[in-house]
This record gives structure tokens, C-alpha cells and sequence, in this order.
């Protein structure tokens, strides 16, 4: 991977972690449609990498929400009432909403390594992204707001998450319509999708740290790596501002066409490219 390569499929992920239309696979498509030859296991380890790179978007932008809920939740705990404020208790359906995609990350990761290596797989993928974003329009009555969220409701959220392992699926998407099928209106379906993100990103980079350190040229690849990490934050910081307003007055079919394009165009280059 050159660092021109790199900035590229930093923008890419900044851009596609949030919008509904798959980061995981776009890193996996774009490459193909460029021509470009990644060593799968340098592509999978960078992947995850720029995909902890918005974590740091995350935290930029919810930074006064992620700190009172952290507060609320120790504050329940010193006062042996976890569950007594709405802060409190978000926090903790958060944190139950990323155990499905933990766990079953771990069963699979073997399965979801070999499909960063599929621009096939990601394409077809692509158009479950694009299926989940139709039903949820279809479906989903957006009455309910996040106060209003169950446990129930986190871990169902939850394991819609754990589709988005696989690249082509996207997690902001996966997990919006797993919002937006229990009701939630579409911009706290969104900020629950960012939100419940940080954990399972925190599980992802450790998990990295450890397949880099793994690699025989680790220091020679960092420098490289790099400039795509902080590209990815700065974009992701402002794909997630410009989702969040577009939400509010706009529904999710213009993604779902656009994975269904992307998905259309990348199986005729398979087939031209024999």
C-alpha cells in the first residue's frame, strides 16, 4: 500500500462508516475498481484500523453526550442505582447492544478476514445494505425516541450489528434499521447507531494492535497507514454532522439506490474482468 493509496481509502472510510452504504465494503470494492493488488492480511488489519480512526470522529462529535452518560453511569453505580437516570440507563443499553457483535466477532472472525478478500461477496452484500434500508422505510413507524428504548430493543439493535461484520454491510445501516424496525424516529436511530459504534471500535482496535504488531514490517507500514487514519477522522467527523441534519427531513432510499448502483457495477467488472 502506497500512502496515495492510503489517504484515498481514508477518505472512503470517512466518508462510507456513517452513511448508510458501507464502509467495509467500499474498502473492498474501491481497490478492485482501481486495480489496486492489497496483501489481504496489510488490507484487513488497515481496514480496521481506519474503521478505529472514526471512533475518534465519534468521540469529536458526541464528546458532551458520551461524557454525561459515562458520568451517569458511575454515578448510579457509587449510589447502588444504575438504572435511576435516562443517561445512566442509556449507557448501559449500549453497552448491552454491542455483546452480540463482540462475541460472535470473535466465532467469526476467521470467515470475516477471508471476505475482505471478495469483491463478489461485498457486492451482494451491498444489496442486503440496500434491502435493510428499503424494509426500514417500509416498516419502521418513528414514533418512539431514545428515552423510550428497552433492553430488548438494544439487543435486537445488537445483532442487527453483527450482519455488518461482513463487508458490504453496513453497520450505520444495519443498525439504523435495527432502530428504525423498533420505531425509533430516524435521527435517535442514528445517534444510537454512532454511539453504540464506541465500544465494539475499542474491541476492534485492540484486537488490531495485535495483528499489527503480528505482521513482519510493522514499523515500516505505520507511516503509511497514518495519513489514511487521520483522513478517515477528519471525514468521518463530517459525514457524521452531515447525516445527522439530512435525517431529520429525508428518508434512506437514495442509499439504498446507491448500493444497489455500486453493487450492479462492481458484479459487471467481475464479469468483464473475467
Amino acid at each position: 500500500m502506497t500512502v496515495i493509496q492510503s489517504i484515498i481509502l481514508g477518505i472512503v472510510q470517512g466518508a462510507t462508516e456513517f452513511l448508510p452504504i458501507s464502509s467495509s465494503g467500499h474498502l473492498v470494492i474501491v481497490p478492485f475498481i482501481l486495480g489496486w493488488d492489497i496483501p489481504n492480511g496489510e488490507a484487513y488489519v488497515f481496514n480496521v484500523l481506519v474503521q478505529v480512526a472514526t471512533l475518534v470522529a465519534v468521540f469529536a462529535y458526541f464528546w458532551r453526550e458520551i461524557w454525561l452518560i459515562t458520568c451517569a453511569v458511575f454515578t448510579g453505580l457509587l449510589n447502588r442505582k444504575p438504572f435511576e437516570s435516562s443517561l445512566a440507563r442509556l449507557g448501559w443499553l449500549l453497552i448491552l447492544s454491542t455483546f452480540p457483535a463482540i462475541i460472535l466477532g470473535l466465532i467469526l472472525k476467521e470467515s470475516v478476514t477471508r471476505a475482505f478478500d471478495s469483491a463478489l461477496s461485498s457486492a451482494f452484500a451491498l444489496l442486503v445494505t440496500a434491502a435493510l434500508l428499503v424494509a426500514a422505510e417500509r416498516v419502521g413507524k418513528r414514533q418512539r425516541r431514545l428515552k423510550n428504548l428497552t433492553w430488548v430493543d438494544s439487543l435486537l439493535i445488537g445483532l442487527f450489528q453483527v450482519l455488518a461484520l461482513f463487508p458490504g454491510i453496513s453497520r450505520s445501516g444495519a443498525t439504523i434499521t435495527g432502530g428504525m424496525f423498533r420505531d425509533l424516529k430516524r435521527p435517535p436511530a442514528a445517534r444510537f447507531a454512532f454511539l453504540m459504534s464506541i465500544p465494539i471500535m475499542i474491541a476492534a482496535g485492540i484486537l488490531t494492535a495485535f495483528d499489527l504488531l503480528a505482521l513482519p514490517n510493522t514499523l515500516s507500514i505505520i507511516p503509511t497507514y497514518m495519513p489514511g487514519f487521520i483522513t478517515a477522522a477528519v471525514v468521518g467527523y463530517l459525514a457524521i454532522r452531515w447525516l445527522i441534519k439530512y435525517l431529520t427531513s429525508h428518508s434512506l432510499y437514495v442509499f439504498a439506490a446507491y448500493c444497489t448502483v455500486l453493487s450492479i457495477i462492481t458484479v459487471i467488472l467481475l464479469v468483464i474482468r473475467g
